[in-house]
């Protein structure tokens, strides 16, 4: 048996938050709840109960995250940090190193939205999580350059600001003192705040932190001359997740004026309607809210002010449960739209923004580790495949912007050089975090979240968790322990929503049925070395419909949404990589050929018959063609459909 590497010590407990919650016990027997005990923290902040392991100690195994993880390490050392801190050194009066890139970062074009230098602090932040799951030190070292760049801009302008967009100083100030202005400053500086962060506290970098301590404490003082009703009107403007940063700062350092920041940065006018229960979000542009969300939520665990919970909680049911596409995603043109017109978003090309999937997953992990919840769990899973995954391209690595649901579209990928768009940089991120959402833990409890091929170390129980599976193509995974001696530990196993029933086998024999969909299975008991667990689940194709619009339906398989893959008609080598995002729409505006399918939607997913090869169906179209049905996420370079607007079966 190879030796497990129980020594590495768990570096982000200090930004972990969390939840225990009573389950199912295996065994055949209901076991009691746990409960942790207080700890004493400032103004009885509700203690942690669930933590993250650190990305460290979880190793992926070979499978479609591992390769997405790979492709995105290789693109991260082809960039160029110099290129990315060129605006940096411009603002600061230094001469620079490298040529710009292009697109968001330099084009006149986007000159509007100020967002240069955002992409330096996505690259950061995904340097620094590389960094964390691969222990490769060239993501270390690429972290430490660039933080080292930053400072001396800091030093060089005599100021703890350090930003990309033009005339950056004399906007920000326009901006707080509450001129009209153009662009999103906050916005982007929230990137650079958050790779700051991430450097320091995934990379152990010292000058990442140094660094963000400066412009840290040049926002306090630069914002403290507000009042509460003019630091309102300012948060008008999209600032991403400023409330998040300073909770964080606060929870990294203790300084009060952090905290009061995050308080200052948390919108009220949209916080206080979630509060109440109330939506108002038709209309608006959804990732200005999302990253706000993630914030109140992080501002509630170091305040122990409940309203922030409650309006996470409560963002949370209303965009996961009523407002999603069957993907996950949601929004048309970047907006919340009415439900009851959901018919005339469905199909739109600019679908499904990945950077909401990216901060809704943020989101869903934050609210799991206050309260593990299975339907969290289910949630992330589905959007992990069919949004996070599906986003990438297997072939070069590049991202899209938007994973719309036009007939016969096809996705849309940045290029390496000049389409920095905001979702080039969440997907830098996207795809090197993969192991930070599979296991989680208490004092007592194993999380088993995803079924991923990995392992995870639990350093202070002496234990590894080994898992092995071949989902989704099989319902069913398989763990193994190795431990260094006889240990007891509740393993805590996802019965999906989507799975009719669940069963767990320990060492070949059954211990636990259950036919309560979207809870966890407790098997707790005194566990050996080797000792093997088998979780067996239930797939069925299933079809999917809002309510508002029962005839237009999208086929699932489990977590999975299977697409109409429709091939390359009329596409040549190359048309779906693409520079501009204002003219996605534009793209695929020709005639394309789309079967249409016709019969009661209630009863569509018993017509779909086993495909040849694993996940892959047929149903056959209203001229009696077959259509093929793959995984969404297995979509690139061809057409697809995910929706289907069904025609009603002749009587």
């Amino acid at each position: 048996m190879p030796a497990a590497d129980f020594g590495r010590p768990s570096r982000r407990d200090l930004l972990a938050s969390a939840g225990v919650v009573v389950v199912t016990a295996g065994l055949g027997t209901k076991m009691p709840a746990h409960a942790l005990a207080p700890v004493a923290v400032a103004q009885a902040v509700k203690p942690a109960r669930l933590k993250p392991f650190d990305l460290a100690d979880v190793t992926l195994g070979e499978g479609p995250f591992l390769h997405a993880q790979r492709m995105t390490e290789t693109y991260l050392l082809q960039l160029q940090p110099d290129r990315l801190l060129h605006n940096f050194r411009v603002n600061a009066g230094l001469k620079p190193k490298a040529a710009v890139y292009g697109g968001w970062e330099s084009d006149e074009i986007w000159a509007d939205i100020n967002c240069h230098g955002h992409t330096l602090g996505h690259y950061l932040s995904a340097c620094a999580l590389a960094y964390r799951s691969t222990g490769d030190k060239r993501f270390r070292q690429r972290v430490d350059y660039i933080a080292r760049e930053l400072a001396a801009c800091q030093q060089a302008a005599g100021s703890g600001l350090v930003c990309a967009f033009p005339d950056g100083p004399a906007l920000l100030a326009a901006h707080i003192r509450g001129d009209k202005i153009t662009g999103v400053p906050w916005y982007t500086l929230h990137k650079v705040y958050a790779g700051l962060r991430d450097g320091a506290l995934l990379a152990d970098s010292q000058i990442s932190r140094d660094v963000l301590i400066r412009l840290a404490d040049w926002g306090v003082v630069a914002t403290r001359p507000l009042t509460d009703a003019q630091f309102e009107a300012m948060l008008a403007t999209e600032h991403g997740g400023m409330n998040e940063i300073y909770a964080d700062l606060y929870a990294m350092t203790g300084k009060a004026d952090y905290r009061a920041l995050a308080q200052r940065f948390s919108h009220k006018a949209i916080m206080e309607p979630l509060a109440k229960g109330c939506d108002l979000l038709d209309g608006l542009h959804a990732n200005t809210q999302v990253p706000k969300i993630v914030g109140f939520q992080r501002v509630y665990e170091e305040t122990g002010d409940d309203r922030y919970a409650q309006a996470a909680r409560f963002f949370f049911r209303t965009v996961a449960h009523t407002r999603s596409f069957a993907t996950g995603g949601h929004g048309d043109n970047e907006h919340f739209f009415a439900m009851a017109d959901f018919d005339q978003h469905v199909f739109s090309a600019k679908g499904s923004e990945t950077c909401c999937q990216h901060n809704m997953l943020k989101l869903a992990r934050l609210l799991f580790m206050q309260d593990p919840q299975a339907d969290y769990a289910d949630y992330y899973e589905r959007t992990l495949y069919n949004g996070i995954l599906a986003s990438q391209d297997p072939d070069s690595g590049m991202a899209t912007y938007f994973q719309g649901a036009r007939p016969g579209y096809m996705k849309l990928y940045h290029t390496p050089e000049d389409s920095f768009w905001c979702c080039t940089g969440t997907g830098m991120e996207n795809h090197v975090k993969y192991r930070d959402s599979i296991y989680f833990h208490d004092d007592r409890s194993l999380y088993v979240n995803l079924f991923v091929p990995s392992s995870v170390v639990w350093t202070d129980k002496g234990a590894e968790l080994v898992q092995r599976t071949t989902f989704p193509e099989t319902p069913a995974t398989s763990l193994q322990w190795r431990l260094r001696a006889p240990t007891e530990i509740a393993l805590q196993l996802r019965h999906p929503r989507w799975s009719r029933t669940a069963s767990v086998l320990v060492n070949g024999q059954q211990v636990a049925r259950s036919v309560a969909p979207g809870r966890f299975i407790e098997v707790a008991r005194l566990w050996n070395d080797g000792d093997h667990v088998e979780l067996r689940l239930t797939m069925e194709p299933e079809v999917e419909s809002a309510p508002a619009a029962p005839g237009i339906v999208a086929f699932a398989y489990g977590p999975i949404v299977l697409a109409g893959a429709l091939g390359k008609q009329g596409l040549v080598a190359g048309a779906d990589i693409i520079v501009n995002e204002r003219k996605i729409g534009d793209y695929n505006k020709g005639d394309v050929a789309v079967p249409t399918i016709a019969g009661d939607p209630a009863l569509l997913a018993q017509r779909l018959k086993p495909g040849v090869r694993p996940l892959e169906f047929t149903i056959a179209a209203e001229d009696g063609s077959p259509i093929r049905l793959i995984p969404y996420h297995r979509i690139a370079h061809e057409r697809y459909a995910t929706y289907w607007r069904v025609k009603p079966a002749e009587i």
